[in-house]
């Protein structure tokens, strides 16, 4: 049996394009690889803050009207600590001690921050501090206080840093941490206002922040960083930094924040303006 012969053109075309084919394949690359996500996974330790931290901007009224927060307190000689915006501006605040009755708090507004120190004759049992913690993205955090008035707490998880932009009354800048609401208290729905000023405990009830504002829309919950509270407390952070708080999680928080508040360790407070 014999094959048919082959021209020799076809021949020499086929030897070409083998040599072609092995000269581009040992070519050197010198592309670069394509840039790796910029997202950063669940768990990663949260940065500094930076001025380069994505924005929220919120509007301050200049008109002062009366309201109510949350404190907590910092320590039993009667510190406490709330959300500015609570008591700014407020010719009264109180510390809301029983039905119908408060006790008559001193405000030192911090210049700087989204934060106010209270003083009162007497308070309660200080709440832990983990204000020098490392935080990780994707951390648990229970906000325990009195939104609309009522008792009730959320719960949520971190997913960063922004800057916080005050438009009006107390411009400013300051670096904030943003967190996912993840639950509430059964039958609470709508606003979380009168939240404002509750403490943002850790798992283990150490207060890692302070709440302060809200993006429903998104299911956002705002709180002061870890730095801006120590900074307003002073040497109080570091001397209640050791305390031990109670475990928290997922199941339990509505009980714990029952007995913060039982024991006023988280209060109520009220702004009376003339």
């Amino acid at each position: 049996m014999h094959f048919p012969r082959l021209p020799d053109w076809l021949i020499y075309a086929a030897v070409v394009v083998a040599l072609l084919i092995a000269a581009i394949g040992r070519q050197e690359r010198t592309d670069a690889p394509p840039a790796p996500p910029t997202t950063e996974a669940e768990g990663a330790a949260l940065a500094a803050a930076s001025p380069f931290d994505p924005s929220v901007v919120v509007q301050v009224a200049d008109k002062v009207e009366p309201g109510a927060g949350t404190a907590f307190s910092v320590a039993q000689s009667g510190v406490w600590v709330t959300a500015r915006h609570v008591v700014e501006g407020c010719s009264q605040a109180a510390i809301v001690v029983g039905p119908g009755r408060g006790v008559t708090a001193n405000v030192k507004i911090d210049p700087l921050a989204e934060t106010a120190i209270l003083t009162t004759d007497g308070g309660a049992q200080p709440l832990p501090l983990a204000l020098g913690q490392g935080l990780h993205r994707g951390e648990r955090a229970f906000h325990m206080g009195y939104p609309q008035g009522r008792p009730g707490e959320a719960s949520s998880r971190l997913l960063g840093r922004e800057n916080l932009v005050v438009e009006g009354r107390g411009a400013r800048t300051e670096p904030v941490l943003v967190w996912a609401e993840t639950g509430r208290t059964d039958g609470l729905t709508g606003t979380l206002g009168g939240l404002s000023g509750a403490p943002a405990l850790d798992d283990q009830g150490r207060v890692v922040g302070v709440t302060i504002a809200e993006a429903p829309r998104r299911g956002r919950i705002y709180t002061t960083s870890p730095e801006t509270t120590a900074r307003i407390l002073g040497p109080r952070a570091s001397l209640a930094a050791g305390a031990q708080g109670e475990a928290v999680n997922a199941d339990n928080y509505g009980r714990v924040a029952d007995d913060l508040r039982r024991g006023l360790r988280v209060a109520q407070v009220v702004c009376l303006t003339t």
